[in-house]
């Protein structure tokens, strides 16, 4: 009740509290969020994980910032797929029907199953290539008939 009185009367003393020994991390932001790809896949992995979903892990892309989300490291062989150049990376991705495929300067690799744009867009890895190809919805007879009745 003391305590109470003390601060309703504004006279309750103020300790600031002492960084050292603090254990808590500042909002990360997204410009410290960048890949750095010299790191075995294991860190990469831990790197995008750790990220995901905010700020989001990211690197460069043709010229524009691409944001990478839910990876796993992949224990196989080297799959067969596309090749994506990136930014600072020694060795080029991999676009394959599972998603895109960065490699570790151990070159063990990681599997990136999700990619965002600059304008939020997002979209399977694995669809990168097949991203500006836009497909129409063909409906059958029965199925224009019910939109026909539902408007």
């Amino acid at each position: 009740v003391e305590a109470v009185h003390l601060i309703a009367d504004g006279k309750a003393p103020r300790i600031p509290q002492p960084k050292e020994g603090a254990t808590y991390e500042g909002i990360q932001k997204k410009e410290n969020a960048e890949i750095s790809w010299d790191q075995p896949a294991a860190a990469l992995h831990n790197w995008i994980r750790g990220h995901d979903k905010v700020p989001g892990a990211w690197a460069t892309i043709d010229g524009q910032v691409v944001t990478f989300y839910g990876s796993s490291l992949l224990d196989a062989s080297v799959p067969a797929g596309q090749e994506l150049a990136m930014k600072g990376a020694s060795r080029p991705g991999l676009v394959t029907k599972n998603g895109l495929v960065i490699f570790g300067n151990d070159g063990k690799m990681v599997l990136v199953r999700n990619l965002q744009f600059e304008d939020g867009k997002m979209i399977p890895a694995s669809k990168y290539f097949s991203a500006d190809e836009t497909t129409a919805l063909e409906l059958t007879e029965e199925e224009k008939k019910m939109a026909e009745d539902i408007r």
